[in-house]
């Protein structure tokens, strides 16, 4: 892992970014979207300073985690939603983990106190992943949505920082 870093993203990721999100979406467990969106709509819908991507020593892009409002209202501005994608042939190398270590460390310095996040039970990996960045189960949306025509239950995860009080 001693080659993959961490980097913020930029606009010219658009196309690996998208790529990346759109074989997440694909391999069914990551979210009720089937289609990546434009990076126009990414671009409008994540906030800016905490949005990172993972790249090898060339710049090769191996995974990307950005984070959106849960809200406009003052009370919730310490409050976001992320996301966290990585090629499925970059699985398995840290790559998460390195992402959602730095976007902790950035919604952190920025005053958030909260990030959280819905994901699909079946997704164990991510689930476990989570828990080992301090996320803890806040509950279960049971048949919340239908994704491929059939009913899904998403998990709620939230990490309140311990730095935030």
């Amino acid at each position: 892992m001693a080659d993959i870093t961490v980097r913020p993203m930029l606009a010219s990721d658009a196309d690996r970014v998208l790529t990346i999100y759109q074989a997440g979406l694909d391999a069914g467990n990551a979210s009720f979207e089937t289609t990546a969106p434009t990076w126009a709509a990414f671009d409008v819908a994540k906030l800016a300073e905490h949005r990172f991507v993972a790249v090898e020593g060339d710049d090769t892009l191996l995974g990307w985690i950005a984070v959106s409002r849960t809200s406009n209202r003052a009370v919730y501005a310490g409050v976001v939603e992320h996301s966290v994608y990585v090629d499925p042939a970059a699985q398995g190398r840290g790559v998460a983990r390195l992402l959602l270590q730095t976007l902790i460390a950035s919604t952190e310095a920025a005053g958030i106190w909260t990030i959280q996040s819905g994901v699909f039970p079946e997704n164990t990996a991510s689930l476990a992943l989570h828990e080992r960045a301090g996320f803890r189960v806040i509950g279960v949306r049971e048949r919340i949505g239908r994704h491929h025509g059939r009913w899904r239950d998403v998990v709620l995860l939230e990490r309140r920082s311990p730095a935030i009080t």
